[in-house]
């Protein structure tokens, strides 16, 4: 290993490469040195900071881990992960030379759960009819090394859940009360999330803060989740005690803090109460705002309807095997991958989201070892294997096995589609396993899935008509104004769906209006939001909040209606015209987002464009702004009223990654964007100081202490100053980045 001055010497010459690579003619900043931060002085956004680790892993010969690679906020922090990495981990062997997963190939038909009428009955069952059989394969550093993994049998899980229930009734949950899980991937999720429901509980699942750097805004956001469902506790893993904290102290709800473990160490498992088919299952806490947290209820019987309507569209048997890396506080990773497979006897195979984004090449390299046949991935997944992956990464790559890889959780992008087929067809993958579908968490997970051995069907609209009358009127697919929508399926067997036009009332095939639907899956309304459910209900139909129409059946999105712009009686649908200003040199692809904000003195609405990028000098800026301009006259017929160039990390989006095009707009017309937050040890501070107030002075309201970030940020930084006083000066009130 490298000496002290040697490291530092090193990872400062590979931090300014990469920085140069990435925004070349940006002079970097005189002062930058090893406590200046990666983001704001080097410009390194989340995937040039996994591109700077590789390059760290190289020169060292050692595996950093994702958790340190996510948590660095500077070079030294990269600098202190060199030192106490573990030895290299052959990352980049040729697939053809990974050993066969014990135990992978036919597994054999099963009884399926059809008399289950709870997600209990559904592991009971499996439990007592085939309790050894393998339900869980993690794929972890052991199978890196071609290990099988940590495994979980049927009886496995049920045993330690029943633990968990244990535990939980010892702390005093009652029936129907809420625990919040905040779990990384791993066994301890699955046994905390059927622990809860053995318990008679309602789980909530939320997500670990990405970053130290943002923990004030993911503070934020969990406190109005959590007050929202009452959570009684919080169920956390050990690294995240500190965070955990903070939550249950702003939240008075909270009696409890604990870690899996600790729940589950007791042996006796008292009688557990009875759990009914119309119970709430868990609480699926939506992308949204802060102050008015929308948690989707969903019963038993939604969700094991959805999975059984799903797992017939796929003809799912026990001989598949389902490789994710989805986070299992989504949707599509929790409902899609684990329940179904679940149900339907599926091997899954899972690895933690943050092993896919440091080399996608896993996620592939997973479903050739252990022989998957289905897969799932949102749009953006696919793209990162198509740029991220290298040829020598997938030498004897082998996907032939591969019959269905749903693409779904966000807009499906045409061109993404043939650039992952092309790539990866020379390693046996079909066209006919890639599967645009759709689905909302108000529908479960699943509404609309395509015919199998289809392929995606591709329609070609005139993009004017469509704008200015709403009818999705096709066209060659070369013809000038031609406008590209992937469908996305057909309703889910017991399911239905209709476009209706303002008034509610059916419009006719490709004619564009607000997509409904209705089915045994559909949630009974929001949690604890009398007017969000108002909104979402008419009658025995949901309203999914999107636009679309339909064709022969098949329902073809064009976009989100709070997302739509209406200018000059024209329908502007924000997705496309990002995706073209993601293509311009320059602009930072998925980095933009394009909304409506208002123009007080005509009370019209004006179109903004944002785009993140890395280079401001004249020339370029002139160059991206009309680039931009030119684009939207192409697509919309007229120019956009503000173009905003922005530095890295301006763009607000979710935790899975989609853009918050209303909090954009909210930050636009703040004037907000762009500007910088507090400190991480400022912004724990505050948050402190924010669930200490209500103990020790009730008469202290904790809005006293919500100063606005950016006063407090102008205060602890000048610009053009890196300050070592950004490094954490308490140790202990957040936890540390996980050990290498």
């Amino acid at each position: 290993m490298a000496d002290k001055a040697s490291t530092e010497d090193v990872v400062m010459a590979l931090v300014r490469e990469v920085a140069t690579e990435m925004h070349p003619g940006r002079p970097l900043p005189a002062a930058a040195g090893p406590d200046s931060l990666l983001d704001r002085d080097f410009a390194l956004d989340s995937l040039g900071r996994l591109e700077l680790a590789g390059r760290i892993e190289d020169a060292f010969g050692v595996t950093l881990t994702e958790e340190r690679v996510a948590n660095a906020e500077t070079p030294r922090d990269l600098m202190a992960a060199v030192g106490g990495a573990a030895g290299r981990v052959e990352m980049a062997r040729p697939a053809a030379a990974l050993p066969p997963a014990a135990g992978s190939g036919a597994r054999g038909t099963i009884i399926l759960p059809d008399r289950a009428r709870t997600l209990l009955d559904m592991l009971d069952h499996h439990a007592a009819e085939t309790p050894e059989r393998l339900h869980i394969r993690l794929y972890d550093e052991d199978c890196e090394k071609g290990g099988p993994g940590a495994t979980l049998t049927y009886r496995d899980l049920r045993d330690a859940a029943r633990r968990v229930a244990a535990g939980l009734i010892e702390e005093g949950l009652r029936p129907g009360e809420a625990v919040a899980l905040m779990l990384p991937t791993g066994v301890e999720y699955f046994a905390a999330f059927f622990g809860v429901l053995y318990a008679g509980g309602v789980p909530v699942p939320i997500y670990p803060p990405p970053r130290i750097s943002l923990i004030s805004d993911h503070i934020r956001r969990h406190f109005s989740i959590l007050a929202n469902c009452r959570a009684r506790g919080l169920i956390a893993g050990p690294e995240m005690g500190s965070v955990a904290t903070l939550l249950k102290g702003g939240v008075e709800t909270i009696g409890w803090v604990s870690t899996v473990e600790a729940l589950g160490q007791g042996t006796d498992v008292p009688p557990l109460p009875a759990v009914s088919a119309g119970d709430i299952a868990f609480i699926q806490y939506t992308s949204g705002s802060t102050g008015q947290p929308k948690g989707v209820v969903l019963s038993h019987d939604n969700l094991l309807a959805n999975v059984r309507a799903m797992g017939r569209a796929l003809r799912a048997t026990g001989d598949d095997v389902f490789v994710s890396w989805l986070p299992l506080y989504h949707d599509m990773g929790l409902i899609g991958a684990w329940f179904g497979s679940l149900y339907h006897g599926v091997e899954l195979v899972i690895m933690s989201p943050l092993r896919f984004l440091a080399r996608p090449e896993r996620w592939l390299k997973a479903v050739h070892r252990f022989g998957g046949t289905l897969s799932a991935s949102p749009n953006f997944g696919f793209e990162a294997c198509v740029k991220r992956i290298s040829d020598d990464k997938i030498q004897g790559l082998d996907l032939s096995t591969l019959r269905v890889v749903c693409n779904g959780a966000e807009p499906v992008s045409p061109a993404t589609i043939e650039r992952f087929i092309e790539r990866f067809s020379a390693n046996g993958f079909k066209r006919t396993a890639m599967f645009p579908v759709y689905g909302l968490a108000e529908c479960s997970v699943g509404l609309a899935f395509p015919p199998l051995d289809r392929g995606p069907r591709i329609d070609f609209v005139d993009r004017h008509v469509l704008g200015l009358d709403g009818e999705a009127r096709a066209v060659d697919a070369g013809a000038d104004g031609a406008q590209t929508v992937v469908g996305c399926g057909l309703a889910l067997p017991g399911h239905r769906m209709r476009v209706v036009d303002a008034l509610g009332h059916d419009l006719p095939e490709r004619h564009e209006g607000r997509l409904q639907f209705l089915g045994p899956s559909a949630t009974a309304g929001y949690f604890r939001n009398a007017e969000a459910t108002a909104a979402l209900i008419d009658g025995p139909w949901r309203n999914s909040g999107d636009r679309a129409y339909l064709a022969d059946g098949e329902v073809f999105i064009t976009g989100r209606a709070k997302d739509m712009i209406i200018r000059a009686g024209r329908n502007i649908y924000p997705q496309e015209l990002e995706d073209a200003v993601g293509d311009i040199e320059g602009v930072r692809k998925g980095n933009v987002a394009v909304f409506a904000s208002a123009d007080p003195g005509t009370g019209t609405e004006r179109l903004v464009v944002l785009a993140e990028t890395r280079r401001f000098d004249a020339a370029t800026t002139e160059r991206v702004t009309r680039a931009v301009e030119a684009h939207a006259i192409d697509l919309t017929g007229q120019p956009p009223d503000d173009v905003v160039l922005a530095r890295p990390n301006t763009v607000l989006k979710t935790s899975s990654g989609k853009v918050r095009r209303a909090a954009c707009r909210e930050a636009y017309e703040a004037g907000l964007l762009g500007k910088e937050g507090a400190p991480p040890w400022l912004q724990v501070l505050r948050l402190t100081l924010m669930t200490l107030v209500p103990t020790l002075r009730p008469s202290w309201p904790a809005s006293m202490l919500l100063i606005s970030e950016p006063s407090l940020a102008s205060w602890h930084r000048r610009p053009g100053v890196s300050s070592p006083s950004c490094r954490n000066p308490w140790p202990g009130l957040w936890p540390a980045p996980a050990a290498a």
